[in-house]
């Protein structure tokens, strides 16, 4: 008994086989089976010569039946699923292949992983959508031209630790416009303390950028309908970047500073997952671990080249640098009072009897409100020395002491006989 093997052939194998079958019986040309069978002339007369020789497996493709190179060990797939169930089940494909490579070395495509994903339930496909086309704006040209910056409230912590930390928390971040570089901070709120906070460590480390593009919060601009168009009228935050010769900028949407916007999105999908992989839970190792591990990845990742070369941030001059605690506070007038007391907040100072500056009563001072908590009292460039009374006193009493000096006043009276005395006598007797 004959033993034949059975041969199976798609469509298009067996259509193929039929014209390789006219042209072996000169039906039809070479250039017309080429054309019919949509290959080169080449490649139809090398099926054809594997007809001859091999019969109608020779229109089979070789590779039929064997085991892919390219194939992953089961082991490995086995392995690979696991890890998407207990580490990264809600990882988008993108974010679960990198840390299948770079935390469990599992070197596979992106396709495999959002297919594995999709098989175990974890991820599902996306329909495509008809999105509308957006024009960014140009990137300005080079690094330290303008800083986009905005606060982040979010679930940064994915409610872990939130009786200490709340259910959101703010992050800070700035983003360059020429070359995407991010800097982030965890931050109590996005009041002027912590924003100043953020500043003073940023020029710090880098120096002051030309321009500042961020929204209309509070903290950056006065909103308040009956001063909305006076330019006179700033916010600390203004105040201070204008000492410093930084410009503001206002943005007038959320698409406006959209560079700074996307970054917000994109850190909202990695950060919490990379912090939960690292068990951070408070916020002391949050800013460590932005600084550290995770702001450097970040930017390897989607940093981009500036169109030109060099940094345009500028070393604060003498006077910013020795002036910068006194710039990055909270600043407040006040009036020295009869008794050269100064009321601020609810709590009184008295000025002590001898200061660096002469003062005067109803001088008006600055009270200064520094980031380390410290509250200083300054009048044309000098800080006062005072201490706090313990309470409101009694009654404000007009003091005889006409300013106070460098010198302590002199309760001495000089004699009769002093030459003074002597010439303010005879100066009188003369007018009797």
């Amino acid at each position: 008994m004959d033993n034949k093997q059975l041969i199976t052939m798609n469509s298009k194998e067996a259509m193929r086989y039929e014209i390789i079958q006219e042209l072996i019986n000169k039906k039809i040309s070479t250039k017309e089976a080429s054309a019919k069978m949509r290959l080169s002339i080449r490649q139809v007369q090398r099926i054809k010569n594997k007809v001859i020789k091999f019969g109608i497996e020779g229109i089979i493709h070789a590779n039929r039946g064997r085991v892919s190179n390219n194939k992953i060990d089961e082991a490995i797939i086995v392995r690979a699923k696991q890890l998407l169930h207990e580490k990264y089940y809600d990882f988008n494909p993108l974010l679960a292949q990198e840390h299948l490579f770079e935390d469990d070395q599992i070197k596979v495509s992106l396709e495999t992983v959002r297919k594995w994903l999709i098989e175990e339930g974890l991820w599902k496909a996306k329909k495509r959508t008809k999105v509308k086309k957006h024009f960014w704006r140009e990137r300005k040209d080079s690094y330290g031209e303008m800083i986009q910056f905005d606060g982040s409230y979010h679930s940064w912590f994915e409610n872990r630790n939130k009786e200490e930390l709340g259910l959101e928390q703010c992050l800070l971040v700035a983003v360059d416009d020429a070359k995407g570089t991010v800097t982030a901070k965890f931050a109590e709120n996005e009041g002027v303390v912590a924003v100043f906070k953020f500043w003073q460590e940023y020029i710090k480390e880098k120096g002051l950028p030309l321009s500042i593009y961020l929204d209309r919060f509070s903290t950056y601009k006065v909103n308040y309908t009956n001063v909305l168009d006076d330019r006179e009228v700033k916010t600390q935050f203004e105040r201070a970047m204008a000492q410093l010769d930084i410009k503001i900028i206002h943005a007038k949407s959320a698409q406006a500073k959209g560079r700074v916007e996307k970054m917000n999105g994109t850190l909202q999908k990695r950060l919490p997952k990379e912090m939960r992989l690292a068990n951070i839970n408070t916020i002391e190792e949050a800013n460590r671990f932005l600084k550290e591990v995770f702001i450097p990845k970040i930017n390897a990742k989607f940093e981009v080249v500036a169109k030109k070369k060099g940094d345009l941030h500028r070393k604060p001059n003498n006077k910013q640098r020795d002036n910068l605690n006194k710039i990055l506070s909270i600043q407040s007038d006040r009036v020295v009072n009869n008794d050269y007391t100064i009321r601020f907040k609810g709590n009184y100072y008295q000025l002590r009897d001898i200061q660096p500056v002469t003062v005067y009563k109803r001088d008006k001072v600055l009270v200064e409100e520094h980031l380390n908590g410290e509250l200083k009292i300054s009048l044309r460039d000098k800080y006062l020395d005072y201490f706090q009374l313990p309470e409101r006193p009694k009654k404000e009493i007009d003091i005889k002491l006409v300013a106070i000096t460098k010198t302590k006043p002199s309760n001495w009276i000089p004699p009769i006989n002093h030459p003074w005395r002597k010439e303010f006598l005879n100066n009188k007797i003369r007018k009797v």
